[in-house]
């Protein structure tokens, strides 16, 4: 593999992120959403139980800036708490459950990326 810029890495991640929950049913409704507070990543709802998933994409090609559980402190969880809340002030569905995920992937160390994912972690 050719070596990525920082922006591709991460557009690269959030892809094989997006793959992934599209995968367990869901269905990703918003990308890189921003305001003047932030970015939220992706998010995805499970249509069928009314429930929706903000998700933190963090993509890494080294364990140099630890791992996932690391990557998400206190701060950056009321962040995306924010961020979700002012998203949802833009809508009109109603959702029966709301969540914050993180999913970690692992680009370079095996051939094929790694997905890891932390349900609920906010």
């Amino acid at each position: 593999m050719t070596s990525l810029t920082r922006a591709e890495l991460g557009a690269l991640g959030e892809e094989l992120a997006a793959e992934h929950l599209v995968g367990l049913g869901l269905v990703v409704l918003d990308r890189n959403w921003r305001c003047r507070y932030g970015e939220l990543d992706l998010i995805a709802a499970d249509v069928s139980a009314r429930s929706l998933v903000f998700v933190e994409v963090k993509t890494r090609t080294s364990d140099q800036f630890g791992g996932l559980a690391q990557a998400v402190t206190g701060n950056k969880v009321r962040r995306l708490r924010r961020l979700a809340g002012l998203w949802l002030a833009e809508q009109n569905a109603g959702w029966t459950a709301i969540r914050i995920d993180v999913i970690g992937v692992r680009i370079g160390r095996r051939a094929a990326p790694e997905i890891t994912h932390l349900e609920g972690i906010g």
